[in-house]
């Protein structure tokens, strides 16, 4: 990565440049993916092991895993729907201001 940073011979173009760069944001983006990812798994699993299992014991009963099923499954769902919805304002964010600039 230091050669990112590196001034390269005259020979290295802009397009390179801006090449290696996109790349090295591109890893910076899936490493926050996962991070969050992981986060969510971690909450959620803290989550709904607190309010399904009130007596922690060697093993589950079939209600708390039918709890901690339908738990999970609303945090997903929840987490789905909000991603969506970002997604879709984010875009058309972008689209104004590509707009803007015309």
């Amino acid at each position: 990565m230091s050669d990112f940073f590196k001034s390269s011979s005259p020979s290295s173009s802009l397009p390179e440049m801006t090449a290696k760069k996109e790349a090295v944001m591109n890893g910076v983006r899936s490493e926050i993916a996962l991070a969050s990812a992981q986060e969510l798994i971690n909450k959620t699993n803290e989550k709904c092991f607190a309010k399904c299992v009130t007596k922690p014991g060697s093993a589950l009963s079939s209600s708390e895993e039918t709890c901690l099923s339908r738990c999970l499954e609303r945090y997903m769902e929840a987490f789905n729907m909000i991603s969506k919805t970002y997604t879709a304002r984010l875009s058309r964010e972008r689209e104004q201001r590509q707009l803007a600039q015309i």
